[in-house]
């Protein structure tokens, strides 16, 4: 768990304690407070220890048993202080995609310049629609969150209207096993190659590969989005990350700016979309050779 949210969880459970013991009536004991809830009595230890997140409700909750309800939206803005920048799959998919991918919508709308890191799949500003279907029906398996596979693909493709607006910029870098995961079927991937060459030409896009094959000074790790330059998006498996102190944007800068000296653009990058083209229907003859080589 991030160090920043365990810490912002860990001072929000001092003060829930803090306010326990202050209780105008007499002190309040932890028994007390979880009988007068029908808590488990192992609750209240583990949110004034920063063990478990409270729910707003858990907040108004303990404000009002404590005799403090005037507290409640101190403690609510505690909470959603370190929830904005911390946001698990967990809650953000309760209802499916399609509520994520608007909020991406919408997060869009007032940034002019786009600066992306994507190692293991074709970034969603540039993605087709069955395989933009085919990564939101994988990621509803491993989030067992509810199927709203086509309303989320719609919300994507609705952001694409980006890429023809003059006024924004999208420079993206990719490494080259992006373009061969098959995250989906062969002849999805083969469409959206031709999808990812086609961005080339784009006015708007500026499209980067760095090549298996490239010198790197840093290991390519985690995707992240760069707005503006002041705001940051990371995916974890377990949530999205939305940074925007300067110190941490920097560094997220810097990351890319490095990896961007490995990346080829124009007619190279070109090339390996086609290499990888050509890898998921070989020629008649390379393939019939191929299995003679395995037979003998």
């Amino acid at each position: 768990m991030s160090t920043d949210y365990q810490q912002a969880r860990e001072a929000l459970g001092v003060r829930l304690r803090e306010l326990r013991l202050s209780t105008p009536g007499g002190r309040l004991t932890g028994t007390e407070l979880a009988e007068q809830y029908g808590w488990n009595k192992s609750k209240v230890s583990r949110l004034e220890n920063g063990r478990q997140t409270p729910t707003p409700d858990d907040l108004r909750k303990w404000a009002e048993a404590t005799g403090q309800p005037e507290t409640f939206d101190e403690l609510l803005a505690r909470l959603k202080g370190f929830e904005t920048h911390i946001r698990s799959w967990r809650r953000q998919l309760t209802s499916g995609h399609k509520a994520v991918q608007d909020t991406h919508l919408g997060a869009h709308a007032d940034v002019s310049v786009f600066r992306g890191w994507e190692s293991s799949m074709v970034f969603g500003i540039l993605q087709t629609p069955d395989y933009a279907r085919s990564i939101f029906t994988r990621y509803a398996e491993l989030q067992r969150s509810p199927r709203d596979t086509e309303e989320a693909v719609r919300s994507r493709v609705k952001r694409q209207e980006a890429l023809y607006d003059s006024s924004k910029r999208f420079h993206l870098i990719l490494w080259e096993a992006a373009l061969h995961a098959l995250v989906c079927p062969p002849s999805v991937l083969a469409a959206q190659l031709d999808r990812l060459a086609g961005a080339i030409g784009l006015d708007t896009v500026e499209l980067g590969i760095i090549p298996l094959s490239a010198s790197l000074k840093i290991p390519p790790a985690t995707a992240f989005w760069i707005y503006d330059d002041r705001q940051v998006i990371v995916e974890n498996w377990h949530a999205e990350l939305w940074i925007d102190d300067e110190v941490s944007v920097d560094t997220y800068l810097r990351t890319w700016k490095t990896l961007r000296e490995s990346a080829v653009y124009d007619a190279d990058a070109h090339r390996l979309i086609s290499a990888a083209r050509r890898a998921l229907h070989p020629p008649a003859g390379r393939a019939d050779n191929t299995t003679q080589e395995r037979r003998s």
